[in-house]
């Protein structure tokens, strides 16, 4: 089976069928969408599917991309484009093989395909008999399609797994970030090109770009015997690897088992006369080291260390949220330590302009341009265990080069607010419902991501305010008041709403309405600026030019 060439993936047309075919069909302007029977599988096809673009069809420059973004090749072009590499994706046979070790591993004993699932029970969990919520041998089987696919999916997720078990070339979990076109109905080409960058952005400092080859084992490790990692001194670090490797890693030792029987795949529940059952794995694959940049993943790295690595953005255990925001789109180093994506940055401050510099290519581009989605996925990872896979769209505007720190300023504020309303939010639930809320153990961030939730419609709105108030400023544009008290009056409504929905959400008998009360007193002193703790609810007020007038009598009312 030929990854480059078999009818492997399933895809959406634009009827709504669901055909399978080859990696070219991103080319058909009828295929809409992939459609992967899981999560963590859509989000890998889309990283396969850009990888192999990025591979095969790097554009030259901003011109070349656009070329291509508006007329997009044939699926005859497309598959002309990937013939070079194909002996690289070959998945099974007694060459080479995506993504497994060179070495057969028959020195080790097989193992169930269910290993390759990220979420599927370990062996500790199976012994202590703690696989709750993912239970043992609901994978005993998968087709070609599904195992190729969750071989790659866990290579490139590759979370902690004991000693010798190596973790992914991100870190274990990683977030991923792509840019999406605003309509819904979109063809999978332009989900696809938007994250496709220059060749040039690609190349790291100390590296020189080179034309990829299916052979160049910098690029494919597989390609070549395994950079086992049992001593010292056998790190993979990014001098050494091809500009490309980092959408090809592969950090774990594996080969897939294939049976030609007919079989029911446990995935994608589909019949087929080939199928995977039992895995070989092997520990000390290729140890990832050094200030490794995947560029369809955010970090974060410490303004005060600057000679330290960047860390991976990981999925978050409160979810994601417009919270996350700023640091997901917008550069900021020096202060916060937030470097988004490289997809993401080649967005906002190369594609945006170069199709501005093109107008003649029409006003409809442009708009594509000034509307598009950010979507955000991953695993919530404890070490090997997951916890749970976060998936979330949200607006990503555009403004221009020299308005950039100026928005990420606006954004800080509006979430800084935020922030600090759900915490006093959670606080005076926590006062009302115990006597000594400092000694109550347990987890409330419930609260916060219902505060968050209530209030995110408020600030992609605000966000685009931002975005046309920012694009139509001559001078030195100003944060506009009427958005910032719009944000602040939204903040404490639905603050205090929140806490009388949870203050009194048990048995009324069990309600202790004196405590409820007080702390909805405390919370409204905070809220209204009139309390010693709430010099944050005031300079806010200040800066955004308003004044913090009392609500309307009805809003006043106590807990009675």
């Amino acid at each position: 089976m030929n990854l480059l060439k078999s009818p492997w993936l399933p895809f959406r047309t634009w009827e709504g069928a669901i055909v399978y075919r080859p990696p070219t069909a991103v080319a058909d302007p009828e295929i809409v969408d992939l459609v992967l029977p899981r999560a963590d599988f859509q989000g890998a096809a889309y990283q396969f599917l850009i990888g192999l673009l990025q591979t095969a069809l790097p554009p030259q420059d901003h011109v070349d991309w656009l070329v291509r973004f508006i007329e997009p090749p044939s699926v005859n072009e497309l598959g002309a484009a990937f013939a070079p590499f194909g002996a690289a994706f070959e998945l099974d046979g007694d060459g080479p093989r995506f993504m497994q070790d060179l070495d057969p591993l028959d020195d080790v004993k097989d193992g169930t395909v269910s290993g390759l699932l990220i979420d599927a029970p370990g062996a500790n969990g199976i012994k202590n008999n703690t696989d709750f919520f993912v239970k043992r041998g609901r994978a005993e089987s998968m087709c070609e399609d599904c195992a190729a696919l969750a071989l790659f999916t866990i290579q490139i997720n590759a979370p902690a797994g004991g000693a010798g078990i190596r973790v992914g070339l991100r870190g274990g979990g990683p977030l991923t970030t792509l840019v999406l076109p605003e309509a819904a109905d979109a063809s999978l080409w332009p989900r696809l090109w938007l994250n496709v960058v220059t060749s040039k952005a690609l190349a790291r400092s100390g590296q020189s770009w080179q034309a990829p080859r299916a052979d160049d084992d910098s690029l494919f490790l597989w390609m070549a015997p395994t950079r086992v990692s049992d001593k010292k001194g056998t790190e993979v670090l990014p001098e050494g690897m091809h500009a490309l490797h980092p959408y090809w890693s592969m950090p774990r030792r594996f080969r897939l088992l294939f049976e030609d029987t007919a079989c029911r795949c446990d995935i994608c529940g589909r019949e087929t006369t080939r199928a995977v059952r039992r895995i070989r794995g092997k520990k000390q694959g290729p140890n990832y080291d050094g200030p490794w940049l995947h560029p369809l993943t955010p970090y974060r790295r410490d303004p005060k260390k600057p000679n330290e690595p960047p860390l991976s953005t990981k999925g978050q255990s409160g979810g994601l949220g417009y919270q996350h925001w700023s640091n997901l789109v917008l550069h900021d180093a020096d202060t916060s330590g937030a470097l988004p994506a490289l997809v993401v940055q080649h967005y906002v401050s190369e594609k945006v302009v170069a199709v501005d510099e093109e107008r003649r290519f029409g006003e409809e581009i442009d708009a594509l341009f000034k509307h598009v989605r950010l979507w955000a996925f991953g695993y919530d990872m404890d070490n090997m265990k997951p916890r749970g896979w976060y998936s979330v769209e949200m607006p990503l505007v555009a403004v221009p080069p020299a308005h950039h720190e100026r928005l990420r300023e606006w954004v800080q504020r509006f979430t800084d607010l935020a922030r600090q309303v759900a915490w006093m939010v959670r606080t005076q639930v926590k006062n009302a419902w115990f006597a000594r809320p400092s000694d109550a153990k347990g987890d409330m961030s419930h609260i916060d991501l219902a505060f968050y939730d209530a209030t995110r419609d408020a600030f992609f709105h605000a966000l685009f305010v931002f975005q046309q108030t920012l694009a139509e400023a001559d001078g030195t544009p100003c944060l506009p008041s009427k958005v910032a008290e719009q944000w602040y009056r939204t903040l404490k409504r639905e603050g205090v709403a929140l806490f009388e929905e949870q203050a009194l959400s048990g048995a009324l008998e069990a309600v202790d309405l004196q405590r409820a009360t007080a702390a909805r007193r405390q919370l409204q002193g905070f809220l209204s600026g009139r309390s010693k703790g709430s010099k944050v609810i005031r300079q806010f007020a200040e800066t955004g030019g308003f004044d913090l007038i009392p609500e309307p009598a009805a809003t006043e009312e106590g807990v009675s």
